[in-house]
């Protein structure tokens, strides 16, 4: 069991910005995305001309975006890049220890601090106001934030973890289990399931979460488009 409905995972970022990220979206009929200082997502309801020109129109000239399996090249944009991604989930039965050092809410207040920590330790996804997708959290140690974690794409019922990350000088430690540890037990107490993407040539990454209990459900390909001027 998966625990993961296919329906939505198969195209999260589009469900996302149709349901609980509504808000944050910028919509064009069968394309749509998030403004750029949130995330560098975008998706379309199916791979079809009218919204590849939707999303197209949605995108500034030589801007780029990530999106859930391209397909085939649309006039007006062109691939640029692209990560094979698995999405990995935590099974109900899994228990989830107590995290082993304090783990501190962060806010909008925090902001560049996160963004900081994001540039030296996993750069390109976190953007400026990325704190507005979910609720985060961090360690601190001698009041410098050495490590993170927090939500990204919430889908019903299913708030993805994102931006688990570490200084340099402080891996080893076992700072990102107990974010991540942190995480899922705020989601089970809200009754929520937890999962992530995580690149798939990351095996340290799957190696962490598996041990953590986390399950592999599938792979997913992404395509980093730019919007031709």
């Amino acid at each position: 069991m998966s625990g993961l409905p296919e329906s939505m995972f198969l195209n999260p970022v589009w469900h996302a910005l149709h349901g609980p990220h509504r808000h944050l979206a910028r919509i064009e009929d069968g394309a749509c995305r998030y403004p750029g200082d949130v995330a560098p997502f975008a998706a379309i309801d199916a791979p079809r001309a009218p919204a590849f020109a939707q999303l197209r129109s949605l995108l500034d000239p030589e801007e780029s975006v990530w999106i859930v399996d391209y397909g085939a090249p649309a006039p007006g944009l062109a691939v640029v890049d692209a990560l094979e991604c698995v999405q990995m989930v935590l099974p109900a039965e899994v228990e989830i220890p107590a995290p082993d050092r304090d783990v501190l809410p962060l806010t909008a207040a925090h902001a560049q601090e996160m963004l900081a920590l994001t540039r030296v330790a996993f750069p390109g996804f976190f953007r400026p106001a990325t704190y507005r997708m979910g609720s985060f959290f961090g360690v601190r140690v001698g009041g410098e934030l050495v490590a993170m974690g927090g939500e990204r794409l919430l889908l019903p019922g299913h708030p993805e973890m994102s931006a688990i990350c570490t200084h340099p000088d402080h891996r080893g430690e076992g700072l990102a289990t107990a974010v991540i540890r942190h995480l899922a037990r705020y989601h089970r107490r809200a009754g929520l399931v937890s999962w992530l993407h995580v690149g798939a040539p990351n095996s340290r990454a799957i190696d962490l979460y598996a041990s953590l209990g986390f399950k592999r459900v599938r792979r997913l390909m992404l395509h980093r488009i730019t919007r031709s001027s």
